[in-house]
């Protein structure tokens, strides 16, 4: 799970870095439209990488309880005292 956060990970930054550098010279459209072999315009495939890779270090780190809803979930195993006298009366 974790190799796969990881690659996830560098497609997504690879993927905002290349749309960053298109931005840089593409003022208006901030590197979101790309012309198209017909001369015409298209959304940027880059874009649509970088959205589905961010979808996967979502879902992965969910799984490996890097969300604070998936932390809720994860048990340890351990008591957790949650008031003054838990314990108090031998565990009744």
């Amino acid at each position: 799970m974790l190799g796969a956060y990881c690659m996830a990970y560098a497609r997504w930054r690879t993927a905002e870095e290349a749309i960053a550098a298109m931005a840089e010279r593409d003022s208006i459209m901030s590197g979101l439209i790309v012309k198209t072999q017909s001369g015409g315009a298209a959304a940027n495939p880059l874009v649509w990488i970088a959205q589905n890779a961010a979808r996967d270090m979502v879902r992965y780190g969910g799984e490996m309880g890097m969300t604070p809803a998936a932390r809720t979930r994860i048990e340890s195993g351990e008591a957790v005292s949650t008031g003054k006298f838990d314990g108090f009366w031998g565990g009744v």
